[in-house]
């Protein structure tokens, strides 16, 4: 995982509430564990005007000119603002995988399902938690202004507006440490790979029957 840097990004708004994710990549498209690939189809039912289908060339395929992926304004955003309970329904990691694939770097709303908050993190996503007077605020900056976009700096945990505000928001220390550096699971376990040779040196020692075993089945 890439360690998250500070960045500008142009903003797509996605005005609605409860997007869940079997909208954001649909069930069909869940057999692959690659992580990488699934942008193309990242919201697909909203984008396209056919059935998608897995490993299917979406070059060719219908767009739906009305949704806002597909118009003009938004191409290469990389922040996403939305409304509340974004990323509600079934655990699957493939969401933040999609989006993140598609260009995305922060998803801004007033809450997030737990799951997928959590998930988030773990794929070098970052879901930003907003009130909803100041997430409004950026939907009428984003209509109002085409390319608007937003500065997000989360080592100071401040998001930068065109009009010169900046945001606050939260984000617990060890996710944002996590992010900055870029470790995922298996970066956080090697960490600790030198504590880890030295137990299983001394587990070795003693009780040598166990390892035999191992390097037998081996």
């Amino acid at each position: 995982m890439e360690k998250y840097e500070k960045f500008s990004g142009i903003v797509a708004p996605l005005d609605r509430a409860n997007i869940d994710t079997d909208q954001i990549i649909p069930k069909q498209f869940l057999k692959s564990i690659k992580r990488t690939g699934f942008g193309p189809n990242l919201f697909d039912e909203w984008r396209y005007l056919d059935e998608g289908l897995p490993e299917q060339d979406c070059s060719g395929r219908p767009l739906n000119k009305e949704f806002v992926l597909n118009q003009d304004r938004y191409q290469g955003s990389s922040v996403m603002v939305a409304r509340k309970n974004f990323g509600c329904g079934s655990s699957r990691e493939h969401a933040p995988w999609a989006l993140t694939d598609f260009g995305f770097k922060a998803v801004i709303a007033p809450s997030f399902a737990d799951i997928f908050f959590n998930n988030s993190f773990k794929n070098g996503l970052l879901p930003i938690v907003l009130s909803e007077e100041i997430v409004d605020e950026l939907f009428q900056g984003v209509f109002g202004t085409e390319g608007y976009s937003l500065e997000v700096d989360l080592a100071n945990q401040v998001i930068n507006t065109p009009d010169g505000k900046s945001v606050l928001f939260d984000v617990d220390p060890f996710r944002k440490h996590c992010l900055l550096e870029g470790l995922d699971d298996i970066g956080i376990t090697l960490e600790d790979a030198d504590a880890i040779k030295a137990f299983e040196s001394k587990h070795e020692v003693a009780a040598p029957w166990v390892f035999n075993a191992i390097k037998a089945e081996a």
